[in-house]
């Protein structure tokens, strides 16, 4: 093939790459646009929350017996959507035992709304889970591979050349989950009564309590639920990608610029912020070494936010 055909065979493959780990991308970041879009809590532990999804699905596939009775083609994906409801129990212990004290009607005539106290307790929770994570399973890295990680489907030949595309099977399979998990949540917050309940807690907390809603149970619900969906996308990495302890730090950084850059606080800008994060990331390997994937999203984050300051897809009041 020609150096031409060689490069749009190149950008082709990060386009795809790119839609399909940005659609798990913006499955955490959905999680954390939940939180933040009801409650209006900035979760620092949120890269924690990912990283417990990780290591649940792992010893669900490996320990306890979803390998043995799905198999390692399907079991690895069904770990990931069991890791969120373990997840989702955990935050709302979190909720009940820590977060429900500074947020809500509680805080709501304090000084800067309880944010200063939150900002605290999720930095503290987060170098609690990540410290704990490290005594508990070590530091280790742990990948939780399937027969599909190493495989890829052949598309090709295309428009009449030698191009081909290779989809990897793992991956692939991994976006289709949390596309679906994204259109269920969309469905929950739109269509359900807790939905319902959430939005309007969001929307103006007093009113809701007028009307009979419980702020509080609202908030607990929006935590848990947000805990839980990004651990199935850490279930979901898990199946590519090696893990350990202190991962959540290198995907905090892409939830809050995917939040950011869908549009503060709206959940469907949220996932597409994270595929737009996961766009960049790939075709920046074209030009960059990997080291500097991160840079390539600020810089991109940079130059949308400057012009749109309420990101790309939402306004800057706009709540779930």
């Amino acid at each position: 093939m020609s150096g031409g055909l060689i490069l749009l065979e190149n950008i082709l493959q990060s386009l795809y790459t790119g839609l399909i780990v940005g659609c798990i991308y913006g499955l955490m970041c959905v999680g954390l646009a939940l939180i933040f879009g009801v409650m209006r809590v900035i979760n620092f532990a949120q890269g924690e929350f990912l990283m417990l999804g990780m290591y649940a699905a792992f010893f669900m596939f490996t320990h306890l017996g979803v390998n043995a009775v799905l198999g390692p083609y399907i079991g690895p994906f069904v770990s990931a959507l069991l890791a969120g409801v373990v997840v989702f129990v955990f935050g709302l212990g979190v909720y009940q035992t820590l977060l429900r004290h500074i947020t809500g009607m509680r805080v709501a005539k304090t000084e800067g709304e309880g944010h200063y106290p939150q900002l605290t307790l999720t930095l503290g929770l987060s170098l609690i889970m990540a410290n704990g994570g490290l005594l508990l399973f070590g530091s280790a890295p742990l990948t939780m591979r399937t027969p599909f990680s190493s495989t890829a489907w052949e598309v090709g030949p295309l428009f009449g050349t030698d191009m081909m595309l290779f989809l990897n099977q793992g991956r692939t399979i991994a976006s289709l989950v949390a596309i679906g998990v994204a259109m269920g949540i969309s469905l929950f917050i739109s269509r359900s009564r807790w939905g319902t309940m959430m939005r309007a807690a969001a929307d103006n907390p007093l009113a809701a309590t007028y009307v009979g809603i419980h702020v509080g149970k609202s908030h607990r619900m929006a935590f848990a639920i947000g805990s839980g969906i990004t651990a199935i996308a850490g279930g979901l990495i898990a199946t590519y990608y090696p893990f350990q302890p202190y991962i959540g730090g290198e995907f905090i950084i892409i939830m809050y610029t995917g939040v950011l850059l869908g549009g503060m606080g709206s959940v469907s800008g949220a996932f597409l912020g994270g595929i737009t994060i996961g766009m960049v990331q790939q075709l920046s390997t074209l030009v960059l070494p990997n080291q500097l994937q991160n840079a390539a999203i600020f810089v991109a984050f940079l130059i949308i936010l400057a012009v749109r300051p309420q990101g790309l897809f939402g306004r800057n009041v706009e709540r779930v």
